[in-house]
């Protein structure tokens, strides 16, 4: 099958949408799909054609709003055109709504095929009509919980008949779990460092828990635009010497060095899904997090991490001594947590599951139905 893959955030950018992105079209690939991704050039200096492990890509400046002019938008618009004529796409896949859906729109006539709309995360109150727009206009959405497929139809209620809920997968660690180290207890937050993910009351949550547990340890894997902050913040709690900001993490590293973790640590004030969480339970690791967005879908509260209702330092930092203090329930928790990614978050099955809604919405439009409901 010809599929055209749209994604304005994918690699070499990094994050949980291009991380799902990258892994999706690699497996699509493998499995002799031949995948076209359209991608938003987010840096100058990428190339307009790529190669990704064998999967082409094709990048365009799809940030429409920050163009000057009608120019630069109708030359983006022939671009995506040509492309769509030029490839003959029998499914357009967009992992996740952005403003570079306006192009697609724009295009819909050019080698018309069914769409597939994949929501990994929110959107902004500016963007509600856009967004409204893409999932009206879609054959299908999918999302990756539960949580945010309702957000999509509270949007567009017209598409509860049409929409259905993919959770993401991870492919299982060849690294075994090792036993959680209590003697220096050691917490992990791995993600970006931006507002949303409220790294600050972690920071807050670490500054309880020294008085408690002397040799606690934080390592922070990510980057984002609030690092200087975040380090500032730790230089004024005099937590300097217990955390180390360790910038991105190559995914083939992550494994490991979740594996070096006691607890690992979420603050998120909303998440779809939360990779991280998922990357954890396959490491056997806690998980301590709010209970926002898709966070309750991948963590079971008291019975493979814990989540809080309150999203404060003092609250996560609670939840934290309560493992540290039990150390067989914090294990438990780990184990359970693993038993139940390898069932529920296999990847070979996620991705089963994209393959056979592609091989539906094909044979719909196929048959010449005009609705995706058929399927």
């Amino acid at each position: 099958m010809r599929v055209m893959f749209w994604s304005a955030a994918f690699w070499p950018s990094v994050g949980g949408v291009q991380h799902f992105g990258g892994r999706l079209v690699r497996s699509l690939r493998d499995r002799g799909h031949d995948v076209t991704v359209i991608a938003e050039q987010d840096a100058v200096d990428l190339p307009l054609e790529d190669d990704y492990d064998g999967v082409r890509v094709a990048r365009l400046p799809l940030a429409w709003r920050s163009r000057q002019g009608v120019g630069p938008v109708a030359d983006v618009r022939q671009r995506v055109g040509s492309l769509k004529r030029s490839f003959k796409p029998q499914l357009v896949h967009t992992n996740g709504v952005s403003d570079s859906d306006f192009f697609h729109h724009e295009t819909a006539g050019v080698s018309p095929s069914p769409w597939l709309v994949t929501l990994h995360g929110t959107w902004a109150d500016d963007r509600r009509l856009l967004v409204q727009r893409t999932l009206r206009s879609a054959d299908w959405v999918s999302g990756c919980s539960q949580w945010i497929v309702e957000r999509g139809r509270r949007l567009a209620p017209e598409i509860r008949e049409r929409s259905s809920v993919i959770p993401n997968g991870s492919e299982e660690p060849s690294l075994a779990p090792a036993p959680l180290p209590f003697e220096t207890p050691r917490l992990l937050y791995l993600g970006r460092l931006s507002p949303e993910k409220r790294v600050d009351l972690l920071l807050d949550a670490l500054a309880d828990l020294v008085a408690q547990h002397p040799s606690i340890e934080f390592v922070i894997a990510g980057d984002g635009p609030e690092r200087e902050a975040l380090v500032l913040q730790a230089a004024r709690s005099g937590l300097e010497n217990r955390v180390r900001f360790l910038g991105w993490i190559a995914s083939v590293d992550v494994p490991a060095l979740i594996n070096s973790a006691t607890v690992v640590l979420l603050a998120s004030e909303q998440e779809a899904f939360g990779l991280a969480a998922l990357e954890a339970a396959f490491m056997a690791r806690p998980v301590v997090a709010p209970r926002r967005g898709g966070l309750s879908e991948i963590i079971e509260h008291e019975r493979t991490g814990i989540l809080v209702d309150r999203l404060a330092g003092g609250d996560l930092a609670k939840a934290v001594s309560r493992l540290l203090k039990h150390p067989e329930l914090a294990s438990g928790m780990g184990e359970a947590a693993r038993a139940r990614a390898r069932t529920d978050f296999d990847w070979e099955s996620c991705v089963d599951a994209y393959e056979a809604l592609y091989e539906k919405l094909v044979t719909v439009h196929g048959n010449g139905l005009s609705e995706a409901r058929h399927v």
